[in-house]
């Protein structure tokens, strides 16, 4: 039997692990759901534990179920939410608290100060990132802020940061018995902490935010051995990659100009721009893309989206107008258009193009004649019309027309959603065969790292479309429809006041 390769992804809402064989085809899986923890409005907490304890069985039960065993794995490869925070006590190993979530806003105070201090263009020169709750780095200071004991142990050396890569890496390469403590730049990008050139921690940003050094993991490539899981009989851990990167790198959007959009909890577009740093005048993010062993680093932009699937889910949850997430695909169809409403999902404020912290969700245009049709349409279509902004964005920045946007996440499989995102963005829309590029991408680096796949043509070789979606809508209905959400979202604006 030839040796395979397992990605553990772990999700906002979920942790998973998928098996691909050397053909890039998902030769078994496994997936749970980790609970969602709301202390108040505007937090959003995990358990490090719970999800770690799930990492463990995913990984375990998708080469049980498919008749694999430990020694039929070549590697393990990671892939991760980004800027959700955990920091633990090295010598128990135990978390201090909650992992404080990406979609948090409780550091809006610390963000406010930082830019009123006049930091916001330090931030966006040096990080490639603006100041925003978003980010882990304001995370940290607040759990350094509002537990004492925590400053005191990293001060100390006793207390350990970490995204959830190095959470997980730490523990699985052996935790308080000699973990490694290791991040990647992908996620180190991700942190207003590294300097986008030195790809190192960056001193000033440290001291911006009054964080120890010794806090910090050890930034690493994406893709090379950091350790060797124990609970595995020592299989390599060979990638490590933020997941929008990730995904970047499971469509194979290897050269400059090629573009992903990823449609999950959140909406993340990314566009590789090569070994070139672009700065954005446009709201979005300069980032990394990833770093393949020793090669030079490859740089993106990014637009990030808080909420796409997630909007489906309050939906689902907090409306009750439908029981599964995939039944709004048929509840949409019930209506020709949107009736001339719009949703807009600004639940913890706008991220890309706008970046603001004040705003809050709205549901406009409504009238008498909106059904629940109406409003689960305005659901879907509120996804492609945000993702439209980072796309304007991007042209604007990059100076690069884009021809093809290759899509994935688990929204990829509403037609509807796909022919509409076609229609407003009004350039083609490809869905590869294999729709989780994101744990693709994973397997990719971390078989690069141990030879398995010999270069990257050999994965671009790989690569296959399942289907494209044409623009039919004409020019005046586009326009008209996004004049209308671009009002929609002017709305939103300074609901928060500071």
């Amino acid at each position: 039997m030839k040796k395979i390769i397992a990605a553990i992804d772990q999700g906002t809402t979920s942790t998973r692990c998928i098996l691909f064989d050397s053909a890039g085809k998902i030769v078994g899986q496994d997936q749970i759901e980790h609970r969602q923890i709301f202390p108040q409005p505007g937090w959003v907490e995990h358990d490090p534990l719970e999800i770690l304890e799930n990492v463990q069985a995913v990984v375990k039960n998708a080469l049980t179920h498919s008749g694999y065993g430990p020694t039929d794995l070549a590697a393990i490869g990671i892939t991760n939410q980004r800027e959700t925070t955990v920091v633990w006590d090295r010598s128990t190993g135990k978390p201090y608290m909650n992992a404080i979530v990406w979609q948090d806003t409780r550091t809006d105070s610390i963000c406010t100060q930082l830019k009123a201090a006049g930091r916001q263009e330090f931030f966006q020169q040096t990080t490639g990132l603006p100041i925003a709750t978003y980010f882990s780095g304001p995370k940290i200071r607040w759990i350094l802020d509002n537990l004492p004991r925590v400053r005191q142990d990293a001060e100390d050396g006793d207390a350990l940061f970490g995204t959830i890569d190095s959470w997980l890496i730490w523990n699985l390469t052996g935790g308080p018995r000699g973990g490694i403590h290791v991040t990647d730049v992908t996620n180190a990008s991700r942190t207003m902490l590294m300097n986008l050139r030195t790809l190192d921690w960056d001193d000033k940003s440290l001291e911006i935010l009054d964080i120890p050094r010794s806090l910090l993991p050890k930034i690493e490539s994406s893709s090379q051995i950091y350790g060797y899981a124990n609970f595995l009989d020592g299989i390599p851990i060979a990638s490590d990659l933020g997941d929008q990167q990730a995904a970047l790198f499971g469509q194979t959007c290897f050269s400059p100009g090629e573009a992903k959009n990823t449609y999950g909890t959140g909406c993340f577009m990314l566009l590789n721009t090569g070994t070139e740093i672009v700065p954005s005048q446009s709201g979005l993010l300069t980032t990394l893309g990833y770093k393949i062993g020793s090669a030079p680093a490859v740089y993106c932009l990014e637009g990030s989206i808080a909420f796409a699937g997630a909007l489906v889910q309050w939906l689902r949850d907090n409306l009750h107008l439908i029981q599964s997430s995939t039944e709004i695909e048929t509840l949409a169809r019930n209506v020709e258009n949107n009736g001339g409403m719009y949703i807009v999902p600004a639940f913890s404020g706008l991220f890309a193009p706008y970046w603001r912290s004040d705003a809050r969700g709205v549901m406009v245009g409504l009238t008498q004649f909106i059904t629940d049709g109406h409003i689960a349409r305005s659901v879907l279509e509120a996804t492609a019309y945000q993702t439209r902004e980072v796309l304007d964005a991007m042209n604007t920045d990059s100076d690069v027309r884009l021809t093809v946007l290759k899509v994935d996440g688990g929204m990829v499989k509403n037609e509807l959603l796909m022919q509409f995102q076609a229609d407003i963005l009004n350039v083609p829309v490809v869905r590869p065969q294999i729709t989780e590029t994101t744990a693709l991408g994973a397997a990719y680096a971390a078989g690069l790292a141990i030879g398995y796949w010999p270069n990257l043509d050999t994965l671009r070789e790989q690569w296959a479309a399942d289907r494209k979606w044409l623009p039919q809508m004409d020019a005046d209905t586009r326009k008209r429809l996004f004049n209308g959400w671009k009002k929609a979202v002017s709305r939103t604006f300074d609901w928060i006041e500071a």
